[in-house]
């Protein structure tokens, strides 16, 4: 028996849970997205590129109107930035007569 009164699907989630709620933190997510956007400029561009645009947006709470932090705003611009030149490499790279002179 599960005891009266005292069953265990009362607050299923209210016990046990360690972890927070609301995945990670905001301005961690901001931090974490600045240095893949300058880390971008040098390595994997095209990679680090749209990571950083990634987390600075879900840094900033997936809106425009809310208070915006800077690494926030610095990793969504720089990593606009990253990738913008990440592809403009791509397609200089293939483009015809590439290497011929």
């Amino acid at each position: 028996m599960a005891g009266f009164g005292q069953g265990t699907r009362r607050y299923p989630r209210s016990r046990g849970r360690k972890w927070s709620r609301t995945g990670p933190d905001r301005a961690q997510l901001g931090i974490i997205g600045a240095i893949c956007a300058i880390a971008g400029f040098f390595v994997l561009g095209i990679i680090l590129g749209p990571v950083a645009i990634a987390c600075g947006w879900l840094s900033m709470g997936r809106t425009w109107t809310s208070s915006r932090s800077l690494p926030a705003l610095t990793a969504l611009v720089l990593g606009t930035i990253d990738t913008l030149l990440a592809l403009i490499r791509l397609t200089g790279a293939t483009s015809p007569g590439y290497g011929l002179f």
